[in-house]
């Protein structure tokens, strides 16, 4: 596959595409909480990254992943549903796991709605696992379901 797409940390000045973005393909139905003043906050934040995929001039996806000591969390992560199925997912979340890999962590956790079974199958594929249910983690309405990914289990011993 070619790959057109450039991924690259975010800007300040990004904050509301990437927003914007998560409040249409992600928080549908739940109010925003993923608010540019959040976002921005995200990018100045030390220990997270907030990435986002660019083809041509347009964003297609993003991501923000908080780092821990020893664990990471990806707090929020979207494609553009005209680019899913393509890879680019993948090599968004490849990117943010090399990341944390070089940072001296070993476990990436996440949670996901239960009603996207597409965003379930999509993470299970690289690796993450089912771990948890949480009632009522959306807006006090919605379960989340819990995913991890143990990244040193892929790390070859030396």
């Amino acid at each position: 596959m070619i790959c057109n797409e450039l991924i690259r940390l975010a800007k300040t000045s990004d904050a509301l595409i990437i927003a914007e973005m998560s409040r249409d393909l992600i928080e549908s139905g739940l109010g925003w909480s993923w608010t540019p003043s959040r976002v921005a906050g995200e990018i100045n934040e030390t220990n997270s990254n907030v990435i986002l995929t660019l083809e041509g001039k347009y964003v297609i996806g993003f991501g923000v992943m908080k780092y821990l000591k020893e664990e990471a969390y990806l707090n929020l992560f979207g494609v553009h549903p005209d680019h899913r199925r393509k890879g680019v997912g993948t090599r968004m979340v490849k990117w943010l796991e090399k990341t944390a890999l070089i940072s001296g962590i070993g476990a990436v956790y996440l949670e996901t709605r239960l009603t996207n079974q597409e965003g379930r199958n999509f993470y299970k594929s690289l690796g993450y696992k089912v771990i948890q249910r949480i009632p009522g983690y959306y807006m006090g309405r919605e379960t989340a379901v819990r995913m991890a990914h143990d990244l040193w289990s892929k790390v070859p011993s030396t």
